[in-house]
């Protein structure tokens, strides 16, 4: 030691003065690094974004992603329906329900630097409202657009809609995107090839990789105009397989498993597991096909009987489903007249009779849920003589059902609405023109309360009207409503604030809230 230049005197001071100052960085740097651990979430995507342009696509799994990096006028709160400003930090409607005024939130850029402003808003309203992309259709209503200054935007609407904040606010609805960027970037197209794998937008996070079928990572935005997000890096890799997922949760390569973790596996979780659960306006209903057995009403109402799902339900979903009381969600509505499934066992086997029959069952997607229901279906189904089978349709074979005799008798489909409003789900699903009338039928009837009710600002008398025109899709055997489910996601302990909306996807966190 001496040959080093100390003395023992200086080497004993030296010693715990060294030791300390170890500890000092030790300690320093023992918080950064638990920080940096914790500012990375991973979340799989169960299947493969389409596209990134939220005016062209009907992203599902992505959808987390897009309203990270893109925000409309207004939106819903977490955990509510209740609508509250985005981008406009306040807006006026005119008596007779024709324009709607939003004030542009002052101070906000996009994650290309530019700021924004009353005509960017215009530039992206008009390019949904007036190109040939599928999300059009969303603001079909808007007569005019004008940027009355460069912080308010005037839109008028060709006839009064009530739900047209709740079109605007939803999961789907309308967002900002940055005009330069649409400008530079259209060969034609307005730009859609470009956003199909880029993005520029407003919000709380920028895209900052995309690589297709592999992986896609979310940047914080450290200039975003709102709350900053605790995570830093949002990482989405695509993992189809569930039970990948979960073995990939369990052993803490990713954060969560957003849907469809078996109900049944729920209470046995591993302790470095928790459950978070919210209200959903997940609805699966058995949509039946024109022309086939079910047509009748004494041998539909046979069928009714034994598939009632009071008589599964807690089988296929435990305490995470209710039974549908109406063609609506009950988190959107609760009927004053719930619709009642017939009882009588001894009445659907005479209405059976003892001739061999046979129904089948077209299952959506590979959802596991479908799976189950279906079984579950069959079991019952079987108690009055009827053989059911069921298959999984291959994609998009669901959308080409109309007028096809080959289509199964009876669909199974998770049917919610893409807005909290009655409107949204009835045009959505059960009128003439409706996208989703997968099976093409026509009740002009209930057609016609339902674009009556439309109109209609008074609330209750609008949801006496919807009810009633539900009741008649119901009887006159279009949809038969099974259970609302809970929006149920495993995830590591610990993560809280998930930012849950009933009318987004089951799954579907919110990163700008989602914090360790």
């Amino acid at each position: 030691m001496l040959q080093f230049g100390i003395s023992p005197c200086a080497y004993r001071k030296s010693v715990p003065l060294k030791l300390a100052r170890l500890i000092l960085a030790l300690v320093l740097l023992f918080p950064v690094t638990v920080a940096s651990a914790q500012e990375v979430l991973r979340v799989p995507l169960s299947a493969d974004i389409s596209t990134l342009d939220p005016d062209n696509g009907f992203e599902v799994a992505g959808l987390a992603a897009l309203d990270s990096i893109y925000e409309g006028l207004v939106e819903y709160e977490p955990g509510s329906t209740a609508i509250v400003g985005q981008l406009a930090d306040r807006w006026e409607v005119s008596n007779d329900g024709l324009t709607y005024t939003f004030k542009i939130r002052d101070g906000v850029k996009f994650h290309d630097g530019n700021a924004l402003n009353a005509a960017a808003v215009v530039t992206s309203l008009d390019r949904r409202r007036t190109g040939k992309l599928v999300q059009n259709y969303t603001l079909a209503n808007v007569e005019s657009l004008d940027a009355v200054s460069g912080s308010l935007v005037r839109i008028k609407l060709y006839k009064p809609q009530p739900s047209f904040l709740d079109s605007l606010a939803s999961p789907w609805g309308p967002k900002i995107l940055s005009p330069e960027a649409l400008k530079e970037h259209d060969s034609d197209d307005a730009a859609t090839g470009w956003l199909t794998n880029h993005a520029v937008g407003t919000g709380p996070f920028k895209l900052e990789e995309f690589k297709r079928g592999d992986l896609y990572t979310l940047r914080r935005n450290d200039d975003y105009w709102g709350k900053r997000a605790f995570f830093s890096v949002i990482e989405l890799p695509v993992v189809p397989d569930l039970a990948q997922q979960i073995l990939m949760l369990k052993a803490g390569k990713i954060d969560a498993v957003p849907t469809n973790y078996p109900f049944a596996q729920l209470n046995s979780l591993p302790d470095s597991l928790e459950v978070s659960t919210a209200p959903s306006m997940t609805q699966f209903d058995a949509f039946l096909k024109p022309g086939s057995l079910l047509d009748d009403a004494s041998f539909r109402s046979a069928v009714l009987t034994v598939i009632n799902p009071s008589l599964w339900a807690k089988d296929a979903f435990g305490d995470h489903a209710s039974v549908s009381t109406s063609i609506y969600p009950k988190a959107l509505f609760v009927p004053q007249h719930p619709i009642v499934f017939p009882t009588d066992i001894h009445v659907a086997k005479a209405s059976v009779g003892k001739t061999p029959t046979s129904l089948t069952i077209g299952l959506f997607s590979a959802n596991p849920s479908y799976g189950r229901i279906a079984d579950l279906l069959i079991a019952q189904l079987a108690t009055i003589g009827i053989q059911a089978t069921s298959s999984i349709m291959p994609p998009g074979a669901a959308y080409a059902m109309k007028g096809n005799d080959a289509a199964p008798d009876m669909l199974l489909i998770i049917a919610s609405p893409d807005a909290a409003n009655l409107e949204s789900q009835a045009k959505a699903f059960f009128t003439k023109d409706a996208p989703l009338n997968l099976y093409g039928r026509i009740v002009p009837g209930a057609d016609a309360i339902v674009d009556k009710a439309s109109a209609v600002t008074n609330v209750a008398e609008r949801n006496q009207l919807f009810e009633r025109a539900g009741q008649i899709y119901f009887d006159q055997g279009v949809v038969i409503p099974l259970v609302d489910v809970d929006d149920v996601i495993v995830h590591a302990r610990g993560l809280k604030d998930l930012g849950l909306r009933a009318v987004f996807p089951r799954g579907t966190i919110d990163f700008a809230t989602v914090r360790r």
